[in-house]
């Protein structure tokens, strides 16, 4: 319920003063954030109106205060300036931050295209690199090329009859790691 009265005393120091109702002469606290945020201060002697809720300690106090004369906020307007106050927001999104998201965005892919074509043509050299390159007979080698990588003697011979670059037959003739694997008669 609104009730009309006239601000009778205000410390401004404080932001704080009594408004004495018109309907019985009672004297009301009031808190200056109960005033409109239009710019101007609360003078002593100004019709206001307003409405009573109790504070947290249970006393009466002026709150939601219009000035009289002055144009009511539509409801309209009152919800959207408590949204603006209320956001955390601290700024609005427009076609600046589309535009700086897509090209964040092309960056990020043009990064990922070069690193997969990077890897795509390592893969595509020399089976050093580390990767698994497919050759004769459906075996892939897989980058091992010494003795000392190896776990069998039929392993060693597959390793250098089907991938290139393999140093595990040190004279030549044929037989890989012979003083490791390919050395007992029950070596394959």
């Amino acid at each position: 319920m609104r009730f009309d009265g006239t601000l009778k005393k205000w410390n401004a120091e404080r932001g704080l003063g009594f408004i004495v109702a018109d309907q019985g002469g009672q004297e009301i606290f009031v808190h200056i954030s109960a005033f409109p945020r239009d710019g101007r201060l609360p003078a002593v002697g100004e019709p206001l109106s307003f409405e009573v809720e109790p504070d947290r300690d249970g006393k009466k106090c002026a709150v939601r205060i219009h000035r009289r004369g002055a144009s009511q906020p539509t409801a309209a307007y009152a919800a959207r300036s408590n949204v603006r106050r209320s956001s955390n927001a601290p700024y609005k999104s427009g076609i600046g931050g589309s535009l700086i998201a897509m090209v964040i965005v092309a960056a990020l892919g043009w990064y990922g295209y070069t690193q997969y074509a990077n890897r795509v043509a390592q893969s595509q050299e020399a089976p050093q690199s580390g990767f698994v390159m497919p050759a004769p007979g459906g075996f892939q080698c897989d980058g091992r090329k010494y003795c000392s990588q190896m776990t069998s003697c039929k392993e060693a011979k597959l390793f250098l009859r089907s991938c290139p670059g393999v140093e595990m037959d040190g004279n030549h003739d044929g037989v890989p790691c012979e003083q490791q694997w390919c050395t007992s008669p029950f070596a394959n």
